[in-house]
């Protein structure tokens, strides 16, 4: 896929951000770019910029009152009618899509120098760096099986073809479901009980579990609280998310 063309450079790039991983990657590299970004954007913390509603239902009048000289989305957390939407006033959409870990690497690296006319971030290294050690070690905790649950009421996990199931798995983790016809499959609470998981890794986003939310559904199994960040985020936080995750999966 090719990335837009770099408007006039990046000290006059103007840049609106609809993903939250992505504009933390755009803020902490290109400090100044971003002149907006969803509610949903809570890092770096502090980031003063114009909110713009969410990532599903974005203000596109707001944005385009902006004047982006560049719109970032996603594939899977943007609506395609909303950026076709921004596409008719004239404004560059760069959309990534990210569905393993060597992706989102390549992804990061468009739309940081090619979308954003910036250099290589040391992060962005550092991070490759991290897996990179992590796929020369042997597999972590010996080759766990386990249910990953995105969602409940109605229950849904991860399937087929996902970022954090590639991270899981690099970490020794077997989704149960990886192999499902579908990416985000809804799974009924027995069947999952019964799906001969040794593991139930619940993520903090996008439904909240806690410790008093999800583990007393699967009596009996362990369970491993994530933070989301860690395990659904594509940017800075790739480069600790090995050790985050080791030490959640223990």
């Amino acid at each position: 896929m090719a990335g837009p063309a770099v408007p006039a450079g990046p000290r006059n790039l103007r840049v609106v951000s609809l993903v939250p991983s992505l504009t933390e990657a755009v803020a902490l590299t290109g400090p100044g770019l971003l002149v907006g970004a969803t509610d949903w954007c809570v890092r770096p913390e502090g980031l003063d910029v114009v909110r713009v509603g969410g990532t599903k239902n974005p203000d596109i009048a707001a944005v385009v009152e902006l004047r982006p000289d560049l719109v970032v989305a996603n594939e899977e957390e943007n609506r395609e009618s909303d950026l076709a939407a921004l596409r008719a006033v004239g404004i560059e959409v760069l959309v990534t899509e990210v569905r393993d870990l060597d992706q989102a690497f390549a992804e990061l690296e468009r739309l940081l120098v090619t979308g954003c006319g910036l250099a290589v971030p040391r992060w962005l290294d550092e991070a490759r760096d991290a897996w990179a050690a992590v796929a020369v070690s042997p597999p972590y905790g010996g080759g766990r099986r386990a249910v990953v649950p995105i969602w409940r009421r109605p229950w849904m996990v991860l399937g087929r073809d996902t970022f954090a199931g590639d991270l899981l798995a690099r970490l020794g983790v077997h989704n149960v479901y990886g192999d499902h016809e579908e990416r985000y499959p809804r799974v009924p609470l027995e069947e999952l009980r019964a799906s001969g998981a040794d593991l139930v890794v619940l993520p903090d986003e996008p439904y909240r579990f806690t410790a008093d939310d999800g583990p007393e559904a699967f009596p009996g199994l362990p369970a491993a609280l994530v933070d989301g960040r860690f395990l659904t985020w594509y940017g800075p936080s790739l480069a600790e998310a090995p050790g985050a995750l080791r030490a959640a999966l223990r």
